[in-house]
């Protein structure tokens, strides 16, 4: 089953804080997962950024809104407890997500003053972690397209240069002083570029880039093609880089190739990944600090 929204925590919650003095929050994380029959993998999956652990985050905000709405509290610092409001409320299980986010809502409005929206007040069914995590996800797919568009307004060889600096930039090639060059076009025999292994050259990555329309995918026979020009050369690893895509012949060709051969796919989505993530003709725009209390930390101190 997927991992339960913050909102679908408060009931089970609430129950297992019925049945225990008080929690602190790592010690819900696992009686909640069995509750909702998470396999450990669903337990331990980090949001798409790396911050932080998608279950665990739920569980807070959870809980921090619960303590808003006076159904829990904090006897003392990193515990929870629930109230006698919280109590009552288990009677009547199906009120439990209205109510709490009523509770909220009002406070809400009573922090900002009456000019406060309608809709700033209703509580979403993401934490803000989460929506922070969606914005992220928002912006950079809008730059990806950016990245793409400004791809295909260069000339071919420009993009072969970009192919390879991008390899270089993964960590190809390493400190080896001219490991990547483009193949002149006249004479590239089916190679764009070229990435050395390591110092003497021995060993070699071999590279096709092609700067194709969206629309314009890759096919079996194009990666065919790029398989026989790898046998000219004596070798048996190339890198198929498009902007478009690849067909399902020319993946499941790919794929089915023997050990002698290997051969990476890489279409134009996963491109200006590459491209953001290694930061490759990138600025950073705006740098956000997400902070959590530091609980270790203060249960050391008196």
């Amino acid at each position: 089953m997927p991992i339960p929204k913050h909102f679908e925590i408060r009931a089970e919650a609430l129950k297992l804080l019925s049945g225990n003095e008080t929690l602190k929050l790592k010690e819900f994380e696992a009686p909640l997962a069995e509750a909702f029959n998470l396999t450990e993998e669903e337990v331990n999956r980090f949001y798409e950024s790396g911050n932080g652990k998608i279950f665990y985050d739920r569980i807070s905000w959870a809980l921090s809104y619960m303590k808003m709405a006076g159904v829990i509290t904090n006897p003392k610092r990193g515990t929870y407890q629930i109230t006698e409001e919280g109590k009552k409320l288990l009677s009547t299980p199906e009120k439990i997500i209205s109510h709490i986010d009523n509770k909220v809502s009002e406070l809400k409005k009573q922090k900002v003053g009456e000019n406060q929206t309608e809709e700033a007040l209703i509580i979403s069914d993401e934490t803000p972690q989460e929506q922070l995590q969606k914005a992220f996800k928002s912006i950079k797919q809008t730059v990806k397209e950016e990245i793409l568009e400004t791809l295909l307004s260069k000339s071919p060889y420009v993009f072969e240069s970009v192919v390879v600096l991008l390899l270089q930039k993964m960590g190809y090639g390493g400190e080896i002083k001219d490991a990547g060059k483009v193949t002149q076009a006249s004479n590239d025999g089916g190679i764009d570029g070229m990435i050395k292994e390591d110092v003497l050259g021995l060993g070699r990555i071999y590279i096709q880039a092609k700067r194709y329309a969206p629309e314009h995918g890759i096919s079996r026979p194009d990666i065919q093609g790029f398989v026989g020009a790898l046998a000219v050369v004596q070798s048996n690893k190339g890198v198929f880089i498009t902007t478009s895509y690849f067909t399902k012949g020319a993946i499941e060709y790919a794929e089915n190739l023997n050990g002698a051969n290997n051969v990476v796919l890489i279409d134009g989505q996963q491109l200006a990944t590459y491209i953001y993530d290694y930061n490759l003709g990138m600025q950073v725009e705006h740098v956000v600090e997400v902070k959590r209390l530091d609980s270790d930390y203060w249960d050391k101190m008196n």
